[in-house]
């Protein structure tokens, strides 16, 4: 016959019946239970569900169409050999410099096959509109070399079509919770500290519309995420008239493979929403967590983004805007003498603080 163990909510240590209480008692944080309560718990975080996330096929199997035969005579096809990236533009759109490695051999194909987008976000921002938010961004850089704005020179800005998977989703969770309250109290001989522990459930749904997750293997992820939001309101129906005077990378990376981003950003999500709801405890730590998404449906987009690699000694530095908003992000160079200088005055200033402090309290001992 098999023994039943059971653990203690707060510490997870072994519990067992103590006669002289007549109730189960924990021996490691001397929490006490009453038999069926304990029982009970046992049996929810046995009945926890585990995350589910179910997503309809994108692609052939969906129903989804290529772009027809007429339209991709219009377009043509543009491989980098360096870094491989495939590059979408018209024909008169010729593309001199690769967006991500500043490759200048392109290598010029006829468009096959391309699965045609269900929407894209048409481009807000102009080229002078990008140099203008680079400029801007680079003002205030303490830590910036002096040089770098001077001497440093735009080797290659492209507007560029990103491929984003947008998935939609209805979310169901389940979250459990170990939270305490402290009490502290004082007499004439002893302070007091009383720690109560509880269990916290949280149930409920989510809606998601239009999760974005990038389809490009050479695109960074972070880059990314961080040049979010974009604009839903201006997402229109895809007409390849909107990649006239542009570039469009063909996704490199297929809805299947990018669904673990999804369901991890749809299930830090749900955690940080539900988190918000409790309140009123000294902690609360997170026991466990399952969500839920019984159906999901995924579409295909084209999102506006520009790419900008300046050239400062010898080194390339990549930086990427979104197209609708002007929100930038990229990594600038480190003069590593102004760092040098910025954390000593630090530990200066710190130093004169903490001999200040320690001088005033040896006057007043």
């Amino acid at each position: 016959m098999a023994i039943q163990e059971y653990k203690c909510p707060n510490c997870s240590g072994a519990v067992s019946f103590d006669s002289g209480v007549q109730k189960m008692k924990c021996p490691y944080c001397d929490a006490e239970f009453e038999i069926g309560a304990l029982q009970d718990c046992q049996k929810e975080v046995a009945e926890q569900k585990p995350d589910v996330f179910g997503w309809e096929k994108y692609g052939s199997q969906s129903g989804t169409d290529s772009i027809e035969t007429d339209e991709l005579d219009a377009l043509a096809s543009n491989s980098c050999p360096s870094c491989g990236a495939e590059i979408i533009g018209d024909k008169n759109t010729v593309a001199t410099v690769c967006p991500y490695c500043g490759n200048t051999q392109i290598v010029r194909e006829r468009v096959k096959d391309m699965l045609k987008p269900d929407f894209v976000i048409p481009f807000k921002l102009d080229k002078k509109a990008a140099k203008a938010a680079l400029v801007k961004f680079q003002q205030g850089k303490r830590l910036l070399p002096s040089l770098f704005q001077s001497e440093s020179r735009l080797d290659s800005i492209t507007a560029l079509y990103v491929p984003f998977w947008l998935f939609d989703a209805g979310a169901d969770a389940q979250i459990r919770y170990k939270a305490t309250k402290i009490a502290t109290w004082a007499d004439s001989d002893y302070t007091y500290t009383r720690t109560s522990f509880y269990t916290v459930l949280r149930n409920g749904a989510l809606e998601f519309q239009k999760v974005p997750v990038d389809g490009s293997e050479k695109m960074d992820d972070v880059y990314m995420d961080s040049i979010e939001p974009f604009n839903y309101a201006e997402m229109v129906p895809f007409n390849t008239a909107y990649l006239s005077g542009y570039l469009a990378e063909k996704f490199d990376v297929d809805a299947e493979a990018a669904l673990p981003r999804a369901n991890e950003r749809i299930k830090k999500t749900v955690e940080d929403e539900f988190r918000k709801t409790v309140s009123g405890y000294a902690t609360v730590t997170t026991e466990s967590a399952a969500v839920q998404v019984p159906k999901g449906t995924v579409h295909y987009a084209l999102f506006p983004v520009w790419m900008l690699n300046t050239k400062y000694q010898g080194q390339i530095y990549t930086f990427a805007m979104n197209g609708q908003t002007g929100k930038l992000i990229g990594k600038l160079p480190l003069d590593k003498g102004k760092y040098r200088k910025y954390l000593f005055g630090i530990t200066a200033v710190a130093g004169c603080i903490l001999t200040l402090v320690f001088t005033l309290l040896k006057n007043f001992a």
